[in-house]
């Protein structure tokens, strides 16, 4: 049995995205990654006697509560650190959901989420982020959306695969909404740091509704690490504490000891991305408005754009950058919207330049096949 057919039968038991992310070939210029580039290991000057194999790991490193605290300025004891934001997530999802339990889900959505949701067997119903309205959430529709068996609503603030921000006043009417149902709202934040100094506050505050994930995976270079958290109420974190048991035990503590430093050094860390990220959005934009075949809003913050493209579906387009143009955007079909790509801009300049000529001319190839 191959790993394409194991995950086959069945409920839901693995991420078609996923699988495609770890397997498909890496071209040249890759725009499918979404993460800054990686952040060299020599850059955070640690000497290996600074490390150990092993230590006081058991319901969280002390050191690494505590910077978690100071970085996202939640009580230490809301605070779970977790493998990445998708454990985050789904020591969150798993936490608080029973089988059949009714989810509003955000569409279009990062694939992982949905296929999380359905492995726990959640009853999930789809409220519209929608091109044409900038990929806002319409608290209205949510409401329309809820019941009384509506015990979670999920988004992702800034949205992926489109960047597009929640503002204050729409995460307010949506906790207010789970306040009168009787729900929780999860926000995965992993993107909004994307936005530096003009970030907004985490959604979380102590005694609300929201249940908050992130990590330091996507915009700080630091994916290796696995340094993700999820910020809840006491009682809630005991619980996702107690349900780690079942899968990651303890964390590698190496890893630990290394995330301290990172967040100990998180502002050197950030200046690199956020100059990175500043030059790409601009190149990216730049690209964008002389492009009559795509519609895009120009990228402000964050490190993804999804573009939409004008002759339907970007399948075609997909394919003939990997075979002819040693080019890689990700498909929209992973979150449900053929008809657009999701271009990442955390690469190496270079590479991102290259990468956006490239598309250029295979959107040119396929418009004189018409």
């Amino acid at each position: 049995m191959t790993l394409e057919t194991a995950a086959r039968p069945g409920r839901v038991k693995s991420s078609e995205y996923m699988f495609w992310a770890k397997t498909r070939p890496r071209p040249r210029f890759d725009l499918a990654n979404s993460g800054v580039t990686n952040y060299p290991l020599g850059d955070l000057q640690v000497r290996a006697d600074e490390l150990e194999l092993s230590g006081p790991s058991a319901y969280g490193y002390a050191p690494l509560q505590a910077a978690l605290a100071a970085h996202t300025g939640a009580p230490a004891e809301c605070v779970v650190a977790a493998t990445g934001t998708s454990m985050a997530n789904h020591l969150a999802m798993a936490a608080l959901l029973e089988p059949g339990d009714e989810v509003l889900l955000e569409h279009p959505v990062y694939e992982p989420m949905l296929a999380a949701l359905e492995y726990l067997g959640a009853s999930v119903k789809r409220f519209g982020r929608r091109f044409a309205e900038g990929f806002s959430v319409d608290p209205e529709e949510v409401a329309r959306l809820a019941s009384p068996r509506t015990r979670l609503i999920v988004l992702t603030n800034l949205h992926n695969p489109s960047s597009a921000l929640v503002g204050q006043e729409t995460l307010a009417a949506l906790g207010a909404l789970a306040e009168n149902v009787g729900a929780r709202v999860l926000v995965d934040e992993v993107y909004l740091e994307a936005m530096f100094t003009r970030a907004p506050p985490t959604a979380f505050r102590p005694g609300g509704r929201f249940v908050v994930t992130s990590s330091l995976t996507k915009v700080y270079g630091l994916s290796g690490l696995r340094c993700g958290w999820v910020l809840a109420e006491p009682e809630l974190a005991a619980r996702m504490w107690r349900l780690n048991d079942l899968f990651g035990v303890i964390p590698a503590h190496a890893a630990e000891l290394l995330s301290v430093v990172a967040l100990e050094n998180l502002p050197r860390v950030a200046a690199r991305s956020e100059a990175l990220l500043e030059e790409n959005r601009a190149l990216l934009n730049s690209f964008l408005r002389t492009r009559d075949d795509l519609e895009c809003r120009e990228l402000e913050f964050g490190t993804v754009s999804f573009p939409r493209l004008r002759m339907g579906d970007a399948g075609p387009l997909c394919e003939l950058l990997a075979e002819k143009y040693e080019t890689a955007v990700v498909p929209g079909a992973f979150f449900g919207t053929p008809e657009h790509i999701r271009v990442g801009v955390g690469g190496e300049t270079a590479a991102l330049a290259g990468g956006l000529e490239r598309l250029g001319a295979a959107l040119d190839e396929l418009g004189g096949r018409r």
